[in-house]
């Protein structure tokens, strides 16, 4: 099957999957707070993310729990494949929890979303987790980050089947940020490009360019078909903005997608530049605003669409999604309210 320029090798009576996603597992808990002062009596700068340990981020969690905490599962990728499911792309999530409570809960939500998942179990630490306190007042995410057992994946095991079943891997830009995940996302698009499976590679966040620059373009160049970045990301990469950055992005990939927040987004592709538009909205909360975003980008791909269709249900759903708490949306009727729309359109 051939989109754009990209095709695929695996016969169609194989796939299980349409997407199998490969990411740091983090449980993502969800407060919201009234009056900042309990970010200064925590210690902690407004606006800004804390790499934590375990116990320190038990402490935050222990003082803030009172004020309603949601769990969700979360992580960059968790998010899309989430997303994508929802949408009806069959997607399978490629992860590592602790064996704790929060890390069963974890697996069996992405179970309840996905229908399966790949997640595997370690004894030697406790699950990923990220608090996110929203201040009421601006929306503003004050993140609480426990790393854990998610970042000490080794090994591809059963998750190179599932690359095999699928029509695409996506991974995100975190997972080069160096340990054992790393290794294990250089191995996943290595089998992905052997069998000929597209890849979609997320870049993620300003700060994995900055730790890493070289093995971004390193992922660019060599292995991702699909590229997402958001405009500071695409400047902290090639030093441009706008449709000089993802000119830049598309020499070396085949869709380049550069999401410029109020301004939309950009698409290039085969030589052509694509501009599309927001759908306006309250924000509450921009937690995963551009997780969403690919993952209808992906859907639309997947089934054929043009570049600024799929282009439109991301924004759509990125515009859901920072309208309410959380990094997925939670509105199933409304999610289906606006993929009819966009087929329609």
């Amino acid at each position: 099957m051939l989109v754009g320029e990209i095709t695929w090798a695996p016969m169609e009576d194989e796939m299980q999957f349409e997407v199998a996603g490969l990411g740091n597992a983090l449980v993502d808990a969800l407060v919201q707070v009234d009056d900042d002062a309990i970010l200064e009596e925590l210690g902690l700068t407004k606006g800004t993310m804390h790499p934590v340990d375990h116990e320190r981020w038990t402490e935050v969690y222990e003082r803030v729990k009172g004020h309603g905490v949601e769990i969700h599962p979360g992580g960059s990728c968790a998010n899309t494949v989430a997303t994508l499911a929802m949408l009806g792309s069959s997607s399978i999530l490629c992860g590592q929890v602790g064996e704790d409570q929060f890390g069963r809960r974890y697996a069996g939500q992405m179970v309840d979303i996905c229908g399966d998942h790949s997640i595997r179990f370690s004894s030697d630490g406790n699950t990923g987790k990220c608090l996110s306190i929203i201040s009421t007042t601006d929306a503003e995410r004050t993140l609480v980050t426990d790393l854990g057992a998610a970042v000490h994946l080794s090994g591809l095991e059963k998750f190179a089947e599932r690359i095999r079943e699928s029509k695409l891997l996506h991974v995100t830009g975190y997972l080069f940020l160096g340990g054992p995940m790393a290794q294990v996302a250089w191995d996943a698009m290595d089998l992905a490009k052997e069998l000929n499976v597209p890849i979609s590679v997320d870049v993620a966040d300003p700060f994995v360019v900055s730790a890493g620059r070289d093995e971004m373009w390193r992922a660019l160049r060599e292995y991702a078909d699909i590229a997402f970045l958001n405009e500071d990301e695409a400047f902290a990469l090639t030093g441009m903005r706008g449709e000089d950055a993802v000119k830049a992005v598309a020499e070396v990939v085949d869709i380049a997608v550069v999401k410029l927040g109020k301004s939309g987004s950009l698409i290039r592709t085969n030589g052509k530049t694509w501009r599309v538009g927001i759908h306006a909205t309250d924000a509450v909360d921009t937690t995963g605003a551009g997780d969403t975003y690919a993952a209808g980008y992906l859907h639309g791909w997947l089934k054929g669409w043009d570049p600024d269709k799929a282009g439109d249900l991301g924004a759509r759903l990125a515009s859901l999604t920072v309208s309410q708490i959380g990094a997925v949306c939670r509105d199933n009727a409304e999610v289906e309210r606006i993929l009819s729309t966009v087929e329609l359109a």
